[in-house]
């Protein structure tokens, strides 16, 4: 199967040469597959590394792979494309000023290497585009897979993705559940903090870091306050400390703070947040409920449902023109707002036939939505829901 993001690469690659094409997005979404499909069907010459395995302070490990790239390119005729693809590039410490220096010594020297740059961490990858190579790159984002992926590659119903998530390597193993949680801790949970985000950021407890991502992905589709997690973890940190961690996480696309919607910019800042996970088979792997107690019991299916609802607004919003909330005020609420530009949208999330909508119906008195939703019984199918295009709704 191949990705949306196959086609805006593969048709970047076949362009003259102008930018860096930067792949961004969490582990396990099929970067590296993707690079490799691309490279399959274009007849340009190409070399594919990957920083596995290499010295995370040498110096010379750009540079070197750089000047294998340019014999090879040699080799081809003067004047001929190459593709240098470099994948996980954020595992070299001071990449970007590595790959300024080659990348404007081509430039100068008329060679035509095009380059492709790939990385999971999407704070490391942006603080080194900013610094060193700003105006010379563009950027495609991979986003975790959704529904109609998951379904198209894997078989996947609605149900499986709900409980399981979209990670394309886990999907092989939803019989045995055991294996398929150690697939995640290993693959996924300690693989994002050893080496996205605790290998370049200090960070002073790596215990309060971990603590907070199983309860802020416990609490996935509900409100979590700073002060309730500090006092959850108990001795482990400070709120502000906590705070920093929760960004952390969200720039690892693991999972986020939502905050509350209001007219008033200060009051959305201050309010106690909504957890969000990127991807439900977070939420799932830390409520640590099986399968078929979960779907056995409609409370435990609910908040899984309404967490899944909000992994496909999360992703579909990020780095995006829409604005993702939730709404509360007392005992009525909106289980999330889209905003883009002026236009608002509201959309209830409901799992089962009880379809009790006072609170969607007093946000629309007071706010005037442009259209609200309701998503599951007597609303837009989840499976439909899954599969739009965000932009639709308005």
């Amino acid at each position: 199967m191949k990705r949306k993001q196959f086609d805006t690469l593969k048709s970047r690659l076949e362009e003259p040469r102008r930018f860096i094409q930067v792949l961004a997005g969490p582990r396990q979404v099929g970067k590296s597959t993707l690079l490799k499909q691309v490279l399959g069907e274009i007849s340009t010459p190409s070399l594919l590394i990957s920083t596995d395995g290499a010295d995370f302070n040498d110096k010379e490990w750009i540079a070197n792979q750089w000047n294998s790239a340019r014999l090879m390119a040699q080799s081809q005729g003067s004047g001929k494309d190459f593709i240098l693809c470099i994948d996980e590039i954020q595992n070299i410490r001071n990449w970007s000023k590595y790959v300024k220096a080659e990348y404007d010594f081509d430039t100068l020297h008329n060679i035509p290497i095009k380059v492709v740059l790939s990385g999971s961490s999407r704070v490391m990858l942006m603080r080194g585009l900013s610094e060193s190579l700003a105006g010379r790159f563009e950027m495609i984002y991979m986003p975790h897979w959704s529904y109609a992926e998951m379904q198209e590659a894997f078989g996947f119903s609605v149900n499986d993705y709900i409980y399981f998530g979209g990670y394309p390597g886990a999907a092989a193993l939803i019989k045995e559940e055991n294996r398929w949680r150690n697939y995640l801790r290993s693959s996924i949970i300690d693989a994002t903090m050893e080496r996205d985000v605790l290998i370049d950021k200090p960070v002073n407890n790596p215990a309060l870091l971990r603590k907070t991502l199983e309860l802020a992905s416990a609490y996935s589709g509900q409100e979590l306050s700073i002060q309730k997690i500090v006092g959850e973890l108990q001795d482990f940190g400070s709120a502000s400390t906590a705070k920093n961690y929760l960004t952390l996480l969200a720039q690892s696309c693991l999972v986020a703070p939502v905050e509350k919607f209001s007219m008033d910019i200060a009051r959305t800042r201050s309010s106690v947040p909504k957890m969000q996970v990127y991807n439900n088979a977070l939420r799932t792997y830390y409520v640590k409920h099986s399968y078929a107690q979960t779907i056995a019991r409609p409370d435990l299916w609910g908040r899984l449902y309404e967490s899944c609802v909000g992994t496909h607004l999360i992703n579909a919003t990020l780095g995006g023109e829409i604005e993702l909330f939730y709404w509360r005020e007392r005992d009525k609420e909106v289980d999330y707002i889209l905003r883009k530009g002026e236009d608002i949208i509201a959309l209830e999330v409901k799992s089962n036939r009880v379809a009790n909508t006072e609170g969607l119906a007093y946000f629309k008195s007071k706010f005037q939505p442009y259209r609200s939703y309701v998503i599951g019984a007597q609303g837009i199918p989840i499976e439909q829901f899954l599969s739009l295009n965000l932009q639709d709704l308005f």
